[in-house]
């Protein structure tokens, strides 16, 4: 720091020196946010408090939003495959020989390709147990070449449970609960799948009596013991699904006759590039039949979850902001407590730029502050964020993340460095910016009328 001028008093030189360690603008700011029982101190202190409880509780929500979004990409890829190729709404028949075309499709360089592939029926059923009925889907599949293509055989108890065959199902655990069923249970299955040749068969019954039997073959309800539950842990999934072999599934929507099915699984080397696996397979695909990735086929659901992380960020940035006023009142305040001092440091040689850097240090510094505080906090509630909600739940009975609405038994999340850094960045510069304006008013004071003031 260069000295200041020497000052005459009566006429003789007198030689002023200040010998500080740090810079003199870091020096008076740091002196000017010294905790004392002041007002000035008690307001540094809240804008300090302000800025931590903005970062901690982006940190927080940010990470658990992120986590969220993992565990349910994590959810999803575990149920459905990576790519789907289907015909629409119709049976997809003579399929043999497009699965083998589908899994001779094999990853070339860097491009992904196809690890496996398996055919599925899939459709609406009517599903009765006692006095209950629910409208659930069925899934029929095969369960051996199921097992290379998704996660399915991971979330069904007993394990043994998944190699289904004959007249089995295995039921989620959602909509075991909703029909009270267990395993062992017997239900009954109610295909619409033939709904077209029901309608006819009634108007010909009703002339000629012996088309009666050929109704009541139409209708026949299939009957299927359950022989296992799964939960994948994603409500729409275990709240809505049957699993059954395909051959059932073929019979149960009037595919037997020409062994069509609704369409074929696909896995690939990366779920994350399944997309240039489809674009692979579509030269492969007869006219009519197509395929679509699971982020097409779930694409509102992600888009929503990344919409609302990204609202949830900047409605929890003005905490900061509102932190941010507090510092800057808090910059006012001193301003007009210190205006002679002010006036006295531009009179003996203070430039206009180390009066800016007072005030617009001690705004940096209360960010630098709040940022620390702010970041160990919020890194502590997420490494503790599930004891936290038990202990609001045993303590003040408050559930802050109900099982049985978010389908977690825990909070997920999932630190990102990179988030962190933005968030603890856009702190700083907010409170830095905002001790540019009480700065500005500082550095415009005129001495003559600085020195006046009492």
């Amino acid at each position: 720091m260069r000295p200041f001028p020497s000052l005459r008093i009566a006429g003789k030189p007198v030689s002023i020196g200040i010998q500080v360690k740090a810079p003199f603008s870091l020096f008076l700011a740091l002196r000017y946010l010294k905790p004392k029982r002041t007002f000035v101190s008690v307001i540094t202190l809240v804008s300090i408090l302000g800025v931590t409880l903005g970062i901690t509780v982006l940190i927080l929500v940010i990470s658990v939003m992120t986590g969220f979004d993992r565990e349910l990409r994590d959810k999803v890829l575990g149920f459905e495959p990576h790519v789907l190729v289907q015909s629409g709404y119709e049976a997809l028949g003579d399929w043999q020989p497009l699965l083998k075309k589908i899994r001779e499709t094999k990853a070339s360089g860097d491009a992904p390709g196809v690890v496996a592939a398996a055919p599925f029926v899939q459709g609406p059923v009517i599903v009765e147990f006692g006095n209950q009925r629910m409208t659930p889907v069925i899934r029929a599949i095969d369960p051996a070449l199921e097992k290379e293509v998704t996660d399915i055989a991971k979330f069904v108890q007993p394990a043994s449970a998944f190699e289904i065959s004959g007249d089995q199902t295995i039921i989620g655990a959602g909509l075991a609960k909703e029909l009270q069923v267990r395993v062992g249970d017997k239900i009954t299955v109610y295909s619409p799948g033939n709904i077209k040749e029901v309608l006819p068969a009634i108007k010909k019954a009703e002339k000629d009596p012996k088309a009666l039997e050929q109704v009541k073959a139409l209708v026949m309800p299939r009957d299927l013991v359950v022989t296992g539950v799964f939960k994948s842990g994603r409500y729409d999934y275990d709240a809505n699904f049957l699993i059954v072999p395909l051959y059932v599934g073929q019979e149960l929507f009037g595919m037997s006759e020409n062994d069509a099915v609704t369409g074929i699984s696909v896995k690939t080397t990366d779920p994350n590039r399944a997309g240039e696996v489809e674009a692979a397979l579509q030269p492969l695909l007869p006219p009519g039949v197509g395929a679509r990735t699971w982020e097409e086929l779930n694409k509102t659901f992600f888009e929503a979850v990344a919409m609302e992380r990204n609202v949830m960020f900047f409605l929890l940035l003005f905490i900061v902001v509102v932190a941010a006023f507090g510092i800057m009142n808090t910059l006012i305040t001193v301003t007009v407590q210190k205006t002679r001092e002010i006036g006295i440091m531009k009179a003996i040689g203070a430039t206009t730029s180390q009066i800016v850097w007072v005030f617009l240090g001690q705004g940096m510094v209360v960010g630098f502050f709040g940022n620390i505080t702010g970041l160990a906090l919020g890194m502590t509630l997420i490494k503790y964020r599930n004891e936290f909600k038990d202990w609001l739940a045993q303590t003040l009975h408050v559930q802050v993340f109900p099982a049985d609405v978010y389908q977690f038994s825990k909070i997920p999340a999932q630190v990102i460095p990179h988030d962190v850094a933005v968030i603890c960045l856009s702190a700083f510069v907010i409170c830095s910016l905002a001790a540019l304006i009480p700065a500005y008013f500082a550095a415009r004071l005129d001495p003559v009328k600085a020195l006046r003031q009492e």
